[in-house]
């Protein structure tokens, strides 16, 4: 039996500034980081996040002086008149007279942020920053465009609902999890978030016991990538799959997985055209084939249905959320099977900044008899899942020999 700390007392640390004090941060961080050099910007990283960083930055009358990324492949090609040069030229030219800022975190990433950091200043960059202080000196630009990220502020005005949320996790991993999480929101700290595990995402191992009937509900279910994970591990011993997806190209790439599956496969999943919410009716859909399509006002106009009508002839015993901020909506809009079936629940819980609070509490007013965990599923930020486990689907200790017993602050937990 070894005994490991609650970090109640680095929760109370980062919630002890003041918001003004924050609201101060948010306006100087970023000169800080530049040095004196914060309109001489070189955007390191030239995909998704530097391209809107870019056209943010020229709203403010900023021209960056060059784009920079580790990838050869996109040395010499422009973004927007911006020309794309390898680190070590760039650094050579601008190294001294110039902020560096590290334009990208997230889904696909395997490197820590500090050796982003660490390979610039070995060029001799003498001023490098994340992206974040950028973002809290531009906030009309910028938030809450990138996922988890708002002002610092924002976080301290809600300290009541962080607490609350510490409280109800289950485990010593999410309360670490939660308060690095916490972190970074409010410092862009990103050393202080831990090494995500090698488990498939909505499927952390150990955790939640698999049944042979399980009835999955995947909700935004893009092209089936969630869909062939389910299979990987299940193979053909499940119930029933049941799947929504609002936006049409996916729509179509998810109804060619299923159709390519065997026969024993197929019979079983069912497929609904439609975006999941609180009430029933019809929502604006931004429609691009992509992970990241969302209901914001966009061209398309999909059904909307509430999970509570949809599944009210099931039993759904597993769900799992990807909607890109919806999931809160979607959440109440299955209060009523959550009360009675008390599914396992597996929803992203990285789109907004203050979803890292704000699932756990509603995910326990709808059930409380609930087990709270959060998994990270990639090395920086993204992909973290908030998962609602009810005691009787914790998975148990397997033969060979019994699990550590751990005590956490005198309470033992398995």
């Amino acid at each position: 039996m070894h005994r490991i700390p609650v970090p109640a007392a680095e929760l109370e640390e980062l919630l002890s500034e003041s918001p003004s004090a924050a609201r101060a941060r948010e306006a100087t961080e970023f000169d800080r980081l530049a040095g004196g050099h914060s309109t001489a910007i070189v955007l390191f990283g030239a995909r998704k996040m530097g391209r809107l960083l870019l056209e943010g930055l020229r709203q403010t009358g900023i021209e960056p002086l060059a784009f920079s990324d580790n990838d050869p492949t996109l040395w010499g090609q422009t973004i927007d008149g911006v020309e794309i040069r390898p680190p070590g030229e760039v650094a050579q030219t601008f190294g001294g007279s110039s902020v560096f800022v590290i334009a990208g975190w997230g889904r696909g990433s395997s490197d820590p942020m500090r050796e982003r950091e660490a390979g610039l200043r070995s060029l001799g960059c003498q001023y490098v920053a994340p992206a974040g202080p950028l973002f809290w000196k531009y906030p009309r630009i910028f938030l809450p465009r990138i996922p988890a990220t708002d002002l610092p502020h924002k976080v301290l005005e809600q300290a009541g609902s962080v607490r609350e949320a510490f409280s109800l996790l289950a485990d010593e991993r999410s309360r670490v999890e939660f308060v690095a999480q916490l972190r970074w929101r409010l410092h862009f700290d990103f050393d202080a978030l831990p090494d995500p595990g090698a488990d498939p995402i909505y499927f952390p191992q150990g955790l939640i016991a698999r049944l042979d009937e399980e009835v999955f509900v995947d909700v935004g279910a893009y092209d089936g990538d969630t869909l062939r994970s389910f299979l990987r591990q299940h193979e053909s011993r499940f119930g029933r799959i049941i799947a929504f997806e609002p936006d049409p190209i996916s729509l179509d790439r998810l109804r060619r997985t299923v159709a390519d599956l065997p026969e024993v496969l197929r019979g079983r999943i069912r497929i609904v055209a439609a975006a999941t919410g609180a009430r029933q009716g019809s929502v604006r859909f931004s429609a691009a084939g992509a992970p990241g399509s969302r209901m914001d006002g966009g061209e398309a106009e999909v059904p909307c249905v509430k999970l509570d009508d949809a599944l009210a002839e099931d039993s759904p015993t597993y769900i799992k959320m990807d909607i890109e901020a919806a999931e809160p909506d979607a959440l109440a809009g299955a209060a009523g099977l959550i009360g009675r079936h008390a599914p396992v629940l597996a929803i992203a819980g990285y789109h907004r900044q203050e979803h890292l609070w704000k699932l756990p509490c509603l995910i326990n007013s709808l059930n409380p008899r609930y087990r709270i965990f959060l998994r990270p599923h990639i090395q920086l930020v993204e992909d973290l899942v908030c998962y609602a486990v009810p005691p009787e689907r914790l998975d148990q200790p397997r033969p060979g020999g019994p699990r550590p017993r751990i005590v956490y602050s005198g309470e033992a937990k398995p």
